[in-house]
C-alpha cells in the first residue's frame, strides 16, 4: 500500500514563510511527475507547482517568484517553499504524484491527506 504524507502547515502571518514537505512510501518502483495542489473553501482543487522526474518545474501564475518545488528522488519526497504568503494563498494543500507501484503494471496518480495552511494576521 502506497501512503504520501504531509508536513509544514499551519499558521503564518502574511509575508511570511512556511515549507511543505511530502514523502511516499510503499512498494514503489518509480517515481514520475510531482506536485502540489490547494483548495480554498468553495473554491476548485488547483494546480499550484509541479516537477517532473527530470527536474522540470512549473507554477501557477498566482505563485511565481514566491513559491518553490524540489525533489529528493532517494527520499521520494517533493517540498513546497513558500514565501511572501498572502492570505489568498489559505488553503488545504495536497501532494499528488505519478507513481509505478509493485503489482500494478502501469503508473497511477496517487494524493496525500491534505494539511491546512492559514495566512492571517
Amino acid at each position: 500500500q502506497v501512503q504520501l504524507v504531509e508536513s509544514g502547515g499551519g499558521l503564518v502571518q502574511p509575508g511570511g514563510s512556511l515549507r511543505l514537505s511530502c514523502a511516499a512510501s510503499g512498494s514503489i518502483l518509480s517515481i514520475y511527475d510531482m506536485g502540489w495542489y490547494r483548495q480554498a473553501p468553495g473554491k476548485q482543487r488547483e494546480l499550484v507547482a509541479a516537477i517532473t522526474s527530470g527536474g522540470s518545474t512549473s507554477y501557477a501564475d498566482s505563485v511565481k517568484d514566491r513559491f518553490t518545488i524540489s525533489r529528493d528522488n532517494a527520499k521520494i519526497t517533493v517540498y513546497l517553499q513558500m514565501n511572501s504568503l498572502k492570505p489568498e494563498d489559505t488553503a488545504v494543500y495536497y501532494c499528488n504524484a505519478d507513481l509505478l507501484v509493485g503489482g500494478i503494471e502501469i503508473p497511477n496518480d496517487y494524493w496525500g491527506q491534505g494539511t491546512q495552511v492559514t495566512v492571517s494576521s
